[in-house]
């Protein structure tokens, strides 16, 4: 039996833990799939109100790991469509499509695809040692895994360009000053600093930020007027909530809400 996803359960939260250290935690289509099935569980979980993506060792993620079967050989070219469609995608439609909100904490190099499995996370805290970068030129390849898409609503299109094209790493201060992350911490405080943050969101009115996560997702194609025709109806929908006649009645009491994502 393979431990390449370790799933370590906490008291409302889950932690996924990409674990082949030796390698970066570099990914194949096998650690693909157990990641989905991981993510599919913690989703499926009542129990579980927040995700938190951490790589084991001195990576993240370097990104897809270039074996055998994914690289040209006697047999012709890889069929990196299906690869990429199947397996690395995936994954970051799951993370974005979640009722569940996921933090990413960024403990070392997080290339490639790792990059992006990083950035389709709703908040993501890195260590100042942590480096973000799009190695796929090196390669003669294109970004994929929603890297042109996440860099250019991130960066914008100016920075994108640049790193896709050169291939440039950056530091996780630089990304946080881009806007690319939300906060780079010393490294000896990201494990606690990310722990507390997923804690936090577990405790928050869930079903408040699944909404928020809707809202956020086509808020770069919406005009503004369906974006307020959006935000009007999921609003409706969060004031007819358990958690909001809680956050009210709480509020009056002086004390602190217990939400349940209800």
């Amino acid at each position: 039996m393979t431990d390449d996803i370790r799933v370590e359960r906490q008291d409302g939260w889950c932690r996924l833990v990409m674990n082949r250290p030796e390698k970066l935690n570099a990914v194949n289509a096998p650690m693909l799939l157990r990641l989905i099935a991981a993510i599919d569980a913690a989703e499926a979980d009542p129990a579980t109100r927040a995700v938190l993506l951490t790589g084991e060792g001195r990576g993240f993620c370097s990104g897809q790991e270039l074996g055998p079967d994914v690289t040209p050989g006697p047999n012709g070219p890889p069929d990196l469509e299906a690869l990429a469609g199947t397996y690395h995608h995936e994954v970051v439609r799951r993370i974005r499509a979640s009722r569940l909100p996921f933090v990413a904490a960024v403990n070392g190099v997080a290339a490639g695809a790792g990059a992006s499995f990083a950035l389709a996370c709703d908040i993501v805290l890195a260590a100042k040692s942590a480096r973000f970068v799009q190695a796929f030129v090196r390669i003669g390849l294109v970004p994929d895994s929603g890297a042109t898409f996440l860099l250019t609503h991130t960066i914008g299109e100016a920075r994108a360009r640049a790193l896709a094209m050169l291939g440039d790493a950056i530091d996780a201060e630089t990304a946080a000053g881009w806007g690319m992350i939300w906060r780079a911490v010393d490294d000896a405080d990201l494990g606690a600093e990310a722990e507390k943050l997923t804690a936090q969101l577990s405790r928050a009115p869930t079903a408040s930020l699944a909404a928020m996560k809707r809202l956020f997702a086509v808020a770069g194609t919406n005009t503004l007027d369906a974006q307020l025709d959006l935000e009007a109806k999921l609003q409706g929908d969060a004031g007819r909530s358990a958690d909001f006649a809680e956050g009210v009645q709480a509020f009056r009491e002086k004390r602190p809400p217990v939400f349940r994502g209800q």
